[in-house]
């Protein structure tokens, strides 16, 4: 079955790649507004060998795996609060429902005030919008939580910091690590859109905004895309990977996607 999906998968790329290709030769959109696949992977072979775009991708990865980081680190003890704690959950209900539908790139005039341009400033972003998935899935999980593992728990003196972290945490796993997954997308775009608006501080989006602000090299955007689009895909197939081996016993119930 795992074959099958991957052969339909390289099927459905390699349909997109000549669809792309006829069309971009037919002459109905000029070549330098869209280059055909053949000529982005010349100009894609070329970047892989060029280091200060290789800085731009470590600096890219490196921004986005500090902000999944900080992100879990946030989310999760506080979803386990907000999902066990009534009162603490229905006092800051309306404050989360008003800060979660705030996209990050608007606070991006914000954050170049109080950060400046730099890494922090991206970050910071990202980090903002990778919360809601995890924190969301996490409460999620604890109001799916059987309520005779709890009882159970508490029946053997366990506490109440004693059963999030033995009973809750545990059963939550497959929803974290879903919430983990949208996460890492969500932040991987935000990441790109700021670097593409702001700048100053490398990364892909700088090098997507530099080619196309310059000589106007559409191969060249492209060719960042592609990359940026490959690093989301690896990134997204490895944690679902990880998922199914690590939590494999919850994949029925792994959380809201």
């Amino acid at each position: 079955m795992r074959v099958r999906a991957l052969t339909r998968g390289l099927l459905g790329a390699v349909g997109f790649l000549v669809v792309w290709e006829l069309f971009g030769r037919s002459g109905l959109v000029p070549l330098e507004y869209l280059p055909p696949p053949s000529v982005v992977a010349v100009e894609l072979s070329k970047l892989l060998g060029d280091e200060p775009f290789l800085r731009d991708v470590v600096a890219t990865v490196l921004a986005l795996l500090i902000a999944v980081g900080l992100s879990i680190g946030i989310a999760v003890p506080l979803g386990l609060v907000l999902g066990s704690v009534p009162a603490v959950r229905h006092a800051t209900r309306a404050v989360v429902e008003f800060l979660r539908p705030i996209p990050s790139v608007a606070l991006i005039p914000l954050a170049i005030m109080v950060l400046g341009i730099g890494p922090e400033m991206k970050i910071s972003l990202a980090v903002y919008a990778a919360v809601w998935p995890i924190l969301f899935n996490t409460v999620y999980a604890l109001d799916e939580l059987d309520p005779l593992l709890v009882e159970t728990a508490r029946a053997f003196g366990a506490g109440r910091a004693r059963v999030l972290l033995s009973v809750a945490l545990p059963s939550a796993l497959p929803f974290v690590l879903t919430g983990v997954r949208l996460a890492a997308t969500t932040g991987l775009v935000v990441l790109v859109s700021v670097e593409l608006l702001a700048g100053g501080s490398g990364g892909l989006g700088q090098f997507i905004m530099e080619a196309r602000s310059g000589a106007g090299r559409m191969d060249l955007v492209l060719a960042g895309t592609v990359v940026a689009g490959v690093i989301g895909y690896l990134l997204n197939e490895g944690l679902e990977r990880a998922q199914r081996r690590w939590v494999g016993w919850g994949s029925a119930t792994g959380g809201r996607s």
